[in-house]
């Protein structure tokens, strides 16, 4: 363990362990010592397994739960620890001598050596990094538990300070014993449903604490790598490429509670974080610009502007004259930020009509500046700020909506058919009423995709914009982008002719003519994964690309292919640059756009440098991706395993298939884990189901996911592989896994999912569902899937050539063990079936207390 990190962790768990003998006396202490003592013991002696149940079975419930909390407390800080150490590790990088690896100077001089000036040129005419972050209900920690994280974080920033002496040191000691005590004593459970507009206003705090910022040091790095040190006083080389949006708010699939007047207020909501970073940016940078006229003259078109605004608005323009005496970009920079704020509180006289007027007049500071002699104030932090206006707009990300496809086709029956409607019906018209009036608000951009979920056919698109028609009554429909999300095996296999039905409709052919001939088309791996296993999942994805991109090229369209990637492995996730590389030959063309879910925006996007770190990946990927070598590459990988592949799907197929249309499956299912108590944990606002109903089908994809890796199995991450893998040549196994980008980033996340699993807890689990034969059927392909995996890897066990994940994941396993013991012993007594009343909720408490634990310590949910 590096040595910083170790520091951290070790002062993290001591100032805990203060706080628990405050709190609750010793006797606490020295029980959390004792079960973290037995299970660290057990990892090496499984007899000790049993004395560690004992144990657990001994306290009574109050004390249960303090010790599930405890342990919850330990994760939450030795994951802040570990992001802490990350950052730095980060920093340190950064101001090394080297190119960093995956990072935009290595990738830019890569492309320049294999592409040319003119390769390069034209990867970034088409470029764009597309990230839509998303509601989808992963985050098992409140808001206030990740605010009390936080300041923790602040205190071991200001004790990693070099700059800090004894004084400052021993009042941040103070402080951190003070956040960590305020951490413990914070309820982990929600008492409340968690509502839309709460789900909004967590995404605007990681908006305001990182993203704002981050996007334009990103460009930066592109303009460094384009330009080298002539970054700063030149007209910048890297577009503004990154584009945000947004499903929080206005994803409806299969939830009640996002209404039209949600997503309304989420668009107000984003547009006044937005404007408020862009009034401060500006005045920041309005009062420190005090070049004055005699060293920096204005140009006649500065002086024209100002001289307007003057004349609109006599008496708030001498204010500014008497503040910035003979600085006339000071300004007009000025004038400019007032009108930003005029524009966020509604003053119609001097607000902004649209973000390109925002953009011009700031070009025209540039431009003065620029012709004054003067590049370096024209393109360094004014160009900031104009990045961020390119970027974010006044509505800071576009709004999407999203509907389930069988809704529309109701809603349609009903208006067609000409009597009344239904609530559902009239919220549909209604969605569609406040899409035109944001439109009106904010422009055409803002709200202009809507997303199908479950496409099946072209009628299904045709469905969307014949109820805008509809809704529209008469006037002017909104402008749509209406986007097929295909998520089932079958719906993938026919997704090409659903789409050239597509192209026969006419609003879809005049959008066509009027974006350039873009179309988009949403992937969707969570609920493909859910339907055929991941490996078949995987396999149908790449398929379907191809097939896509081969289509796209027919009919000369310029095709962006939207990821729809949870955060587990078992719903698409992974590291988000292997998974860019792994695309299918052709398939990103510049251009990747993907979900950002629940706990992955925080993880990836609460601290600045993390966030840096990984938008640059992604963007190194996407270039990396995009450029012939690398397609080529993957175009000759495809051809040689597309048969190997089309071996492996079909007895990974088999596999999954036989074991959840085993009969009774669903029954065993709900008793060998949590699944049906995860709904109380109020993770976000969306059910956990599409209906009522207790069929598989209709169970979301998250807390599938989320229940398997509470039983340490991670099942939808790699059932079925075992016997994909075992159908297949090993030798041809072994190749694919050195040459094919797509095998080799399935294997390794597989891998990943495996070493987060536990053999001998998960036995605990499943045991509870009294089904011997299904216990046995997963895990022989447990046992086949490590065996058959190490045998193509080559490695002699699971992460062995990933050191640093595979210690973190080792070090938190028993750790993990603890929680687990609690949780089965929750488990049991609720199935038992004269468990009722007081004692009921509090079992009910104590097994939702380690649910928050170990997502904490396997760092995932859903």
């Amino acid at each position: 363990m590096p040595e910083p990190l170790r520091r951290d962790i070790r002062l993290l768990g001591e100032v805990l362990g203060e706080v628990l003998s405050e709190w609750g006396g010793r006797g606490l202490l020295e029980d959390v010592e004792r079960l973290r003592r037995i299970v660290i013991a057990a990892r090496e002696d499984e007899a000790r397994q049993s004395e560690a149940e004992r144990l657990v079975a001994s306290w009574p419930l109050e004390r249960a739960e303090q010790v599930a909390r405890a342990f919850a407390c330990y994760f939450h800080l030795a994951n802040l620890a570990e992001e802490h150490h990350r950052a730095r590790a980060l920093r340190e990088r950064d101001r090394g001598p080297g190119v960093v690896a995956d990072s935009l100077a290595g990738t830019v001089a890569r492309i320049r050596a294999e592409a040319g000036e003119d390769g390069l040129r034209r990867l970034l005419a088409e470029f764009e990094v597309h990230p839509v972050f998303t509601a989808h209900p992963t985050e098992a920690r409140r808001r206030a538990v990740v605010t009390a994280i936080r300041r923790v974080g602040d205190q071991l920033d200001r004790l990693d300070d070099p700059r800090a002496g004894d004084g400052e040191r021993g009042d941040a000691r103070r402080r951190l014993l003070e956040e960590v005590d305020v951490l413990w004593r914070t309820s982990h459970l929600r008492s409340t449903q968690v509502q839309p507009e709460d789900e909004v206003r967590a995404v605007m705090a990681v908006f305001d604490e990182s993203i704002f910022r981050v996007v334009p040091e990103v460009y930066r790095a592109l303009d460094r790598a384009l330009a080298g040190d002539d970054s700063g006083r030149r007209a910048p080389l890297a577009p503004a490429f990154l584009r945000v949006g947004s499903w929080v708010g206005g994803d409806r699939d299969g939830n009640p509670f996002i209404t039209a007047a949600v997503t309304a207020r989420a668009l107000e909501i984003q547009a006044d974080h937005v404007l408020r970073g862009l009034e401060a940016a500006g005045r920041r940078i309005g009062r420190a610009l005090t070049a004055d006229a005699a060293t920096t003259p204005p140009s006649a078109e500065l002086e024209r502007r100002l001289a307007a605004a003057r004349a609109a608005d006599p008496v708030r323009l001498a204010a500014i004259i008497a503040r910035s005496p003979n600085e006339p970009h000071r300004q007009l920079l000025l004038h400019v930020t007032d009108r930003i704020r005029a524009t966020r509180t509604g003053r119609a006289d001097l607000a902004y009509g649209a973000p390109a007027e925002l953009g011009d007049d700031l070009r025209a500071v540039q431009d003065s500046l620029a012709a004054a002699n003067a590049p370096r104030l024209a393109y360094g932090e004014l160009q900031h700020l104009r990045w961020q206006v390119e970027t974010f707009g006044f509505h800071l990300a576009e709004l999407e909506v999203r509907q389930h496809s069988a809704v529309h086709e109701q809603a349609l029956a009903e208006v067609r058919a000409g009597g009344g409607l239904s609530a559902e019906t009239e919220e549909v018209l209604g969605t569609l009423r406040v899409m035109g009036g944001l439109q009106r608000r904010f422009g055409a951009d803002a709200c202009r995709r809507y997303v199908v979920s479950f496409a099946r056919h072209p009628g299904d698109i045709a469905a969307v914009y014949e109820l805008a028609e509809r809704a529209a009554a008469g006037g002017a429909p909104p402008v749509l982008d209406v986007v097929p999300l295909f998520e089932t095996a079958a719906d993938l296999e026919r997704a090409v002719d659903t789409l050239e039905g597509m192209l026969e409709l006419e609003p879809v052919r005049g959008r066509l003519a009027a974006t350039g001939r873009r179309v988009e088309v949403m992937l969707g791996y969570s609920d493909s994964a859910k339907e055929v296993g991941p490996v078949s999942a995987s396999l149908a994805l790449y398929t379907t690309q191809g097939r896509l991109v081969d289509w796209a090229r027919r009919r000369r369209l310029r095709l962006t292919l939207f990821h729809g990637r949870g955060g587990a492995l078992g719903r698409g996730g992974g590291p988000a640059n292997r998974a860019v590389l792994a695309q299918a030959p052709g398939s990103v063309a510049g251009r990747f756009k993907v979900t950002e879910q629940g706990e992955v925006i925080f993880a990836r996007y609460a601290n600045p440098a993390i966030g840096r770190r990984h938008l640059e990946q992604t963007a190194s990927a996407v270039l990396l991706a995009s450029t012939r070598a690398v397609e080529e590459r993957a175009e000759r990988a495809a051809a040689e395993f597309g048969e190997l592949g089309a071996q492996i799907d079909a007895a990974s197929r088999g596999a999954y298939r036989g074991l959840v249309e085993s009969a009774g499956f669903e029954a065993w299912f709900a008793r060998v884990g949590p699944i049906e108590e995860l709904g109380s944990m109020r993770l976000g606002s969306r059910p956990a189901r599409r209906s009522g109903s207790g069929r598989l089908e209709d169970l979301r994809a998250i807390p599938w996911v989320f229940a398997w890796s509470q039983m340490r199995l991670n099942l939808p991450g790699w059932y079925g592989l075992g016997s994909g893998l075992a159908a297949a040549d090993v030798g041809t196994l072994q190749r694919a896994y050195a040459e094919w980008p797509l095998f080799n980033s399935l294997l390794d996340n597989a891998e990943m999912s495996l070493a987060k699993t536990d053999r001998r807890i998960a036995v605990e689990y499943l045991a509870l569902g009294g089904r011997d034969d299904l216990t046995a059927r997963v895990l022989a392909e447990y046992d086949l899937t490590v065996e058959r995996l190490l045998a193509v890897t080559g490695h002699t066990r699971l992460l062995e050539s990933r050191r640093v994940l595979s210690w973190a994941v080792e070090l938190r396993n028993p750790y993990v063990d603890a929680l687990s013991h609690l949780q089965l012993r929750a488990l049991r007594a609720l199935r038992a079936s004269d468990t009722g009343g007081a004692e009921r909720e509090r079992l009910e408490r104590l097994l939702l207390l380690t649910v928050n634990g170990v997502a904490a310590g396997l760092q995932n949910t859903g």
